[in-house]
């Protein structure tokens, strides 16, 4: 019997390259080893943006078909909506029960959001207890694994910590889940920073390659390279950073490297590789985005039997916890 993989994300709207890189790409290799349960979280997404969910219901449709345009599968994953199943509300309320606030009071994401997101007001208790919710998320399966960066490993360890509360007290019903740190690459945005939609600085996935390349023509160099006959140094530049994910010649990325320190080869030329690059490894990703793009009903399909699968695990999961809190005469 194949281990179990939870993961999944918020529904914020179009996925970027660093979404494709730093995990799409490695759930896609992982529906062959595991069974995969891929959820979109939109449960989650409402904790900080309650007071407007008009783009709930288009996020979750956009996170879907980046997904499926990335190569999930259905055939090989159960993917799902996290709301389509109740029982991950349910599972959050009984855990709720009996984790200590100071766990989460202590949580380092926690104190990091509260003091960056100023323009929300995030005090209230379903933010807090996001890493409760979380938990129900991943046991509810009776995942074994959840791939995550090293910035989630907190919450994982939250989870493992709530995994073993709950245990003691009801008996031996969840499986510590494992994290699987997963290597994500350093991906910027076309500013140098990390690339988020925050930002306004992100390579979406949905991009055509005419709005790729508009947005890397643009992008930000090396300071050092003012004229096309300066030398500069490939690590100062944030392309040189995307290269080292989508230009996979190792080759090619000496010549640039070195036509860059040398001024042999200019920042558009170079940019010109990188452009080349990633819409071969985007044109099938846009071809499949395409195809559900316009089958709608498959869409809305995908998303029913993925909540079905789901919810046959689940159902079982939660009728284990009820038994064992005494919830059931």
């Amino acid at each position: 019997m194949k281990e179990r993989v939870f993961s999944g994300m918020r529904p914020t709207g179009k996925l970027h390259l660093g979404h494709l890189a730093g995990a799409l790409t490695n759930w896609v290799r992982m529906q062959d080893g595991y069974e995969c349960f891929y959820c979109i979280v939109d449960w989650h997404a409402l904790m900080s943006d309650y007071a407007d969910v008009s783009k709930v219901r288009s996020n979750c449709r956009e996170v879907l078909l980046d997904w499926l345009a990335s190569g999930l599968d259905p055939e090989r994953s159960t993917i799902f909506i996290q709301s389509h199943v109740p029982e991950h509300a349910e599972l959050h309320l009984a855990l709720s029960m009996i984790t200590p606030l100071g766990w989460l009071e202590r949580c380092p994401t926690y104190k990091d959001q509260i003091l960056n997101l100023k323009n929300k007001d995030l005090g209230n208790y379903a933010f807090l207890g996001y890493p409760v919710l979380m938990a129900g998320d991943i046991i509810l399966y009776k995942a074994h694994k959840v791939p995550v960066g090293e910035d989630q490993s907190a919450h994982l360890e939250i989870t493992r910590e709530i995994v073993r509360r709950f245990n003691n007290f009801f008996g031996e019903v969840f499986p510590e889940p494992d994290i699987l740190l997963t290597p994500f690459p350093k991906v910027p945005g076309t500013d140098g920073r990390k690339m988020s939609k925050s930002y306004d600085n992100s390579l979406n996935i949905s991009d055509s390659a005419e709005v790729i390349w508009e947005k890397l023509r643009t992008m930000m160099t090396d300071p050092a390279r003012e004229r096309r006959s300066d030398p500069g140094d490939p690590e100062k530049c944030p392309v040189w950073d995307l290269h080292k994910v989508f230009t996979a010649d190792a080759a090619c990325r000496e010549e640039l490297a070195q036509g860059c320190r040398t001024a042999g080869i200019g920042c558009i030329d170079c940019k010109k590789v990188l452009r080349d690059n990633v819409n071969t490894l985007l044109d099938p990703i846009r071809e499949r985005r395409r195809h559900y793009e316009n089958h709608g009903d498959e869409v809305m399909d995908i998303l029913a039997e993925g909540a079905k699968k789901a919810r046959l695990v689940a159902v079982e999961t939660m009728n284990e916890v009820k038994q064992a809190m005494g919830l059931v005469l």
